[in-house]
């Protein structure tokens, strides 16, 4: 199998400060694996959130992770700022693949990368469906 290579902040096409917690550190003195892909969760959902095209309450159609993955490159600790850069690599009939590269401060080169693939669905039957105009139009602003 062969390695991913970083990403460029350049290849991204949206950014969202996090601010790392004493907490994401484990007893490595970096942050754990798991807290990625919270990274990942809340730069979609913030991008998706500001634009509205989803209610977290309401929205009648929503997205469920159905692949995720994440490469790791470098080690990212508290009190580090992450910039979370979002792309889409795909835009189907109700599904889309976001990628995500985590930078670390004002480094260039991504510290670790990977993606989601969420499925939409009715939230009422949790049946696929057909990506809503609205949410298509804002998803298609991030397709690389």
């Amino acid at each position: 199998m062969t390695r991913a290579a970083p990403d460029s902040r350049a290849d991204y096409r949206h950014f969202l400060a996090i601010t790392t917690r004493w907490i994401d550190n484990d007893v490595y003195r970096h942050v754990n694996n798991v807290v990625y892909y919270s990274w990942f969760d809340t730069v979609v959902n913030q991008y998706l959130v500001e634009r509205g095209v989803l209610d977290i309450e309401e929205s009648p159609v929503i997205g469920l992770v159905v692949e995720t993955q994440c490469h790791y490159f470098s080690p990212i600790a508290f009190p580090d700022t992450v910039h979370a850069g979002l792309r889409v690599a795909k835009l189907g009939t109700s599904s889309v693949r976001y990628e995500i590269g985590i930078f670390r401060n004002a480094e260039m080169q991504a510290a670790a990368q990977g993606h989601f693939v969420h499925v939409y669905v009715d939230r009422a039957s949790n049946r696929p469906t057909p990506l809503p105009a609205a949410l298509r139009a804002v998803l298609e602003a991030l397709v690389r």
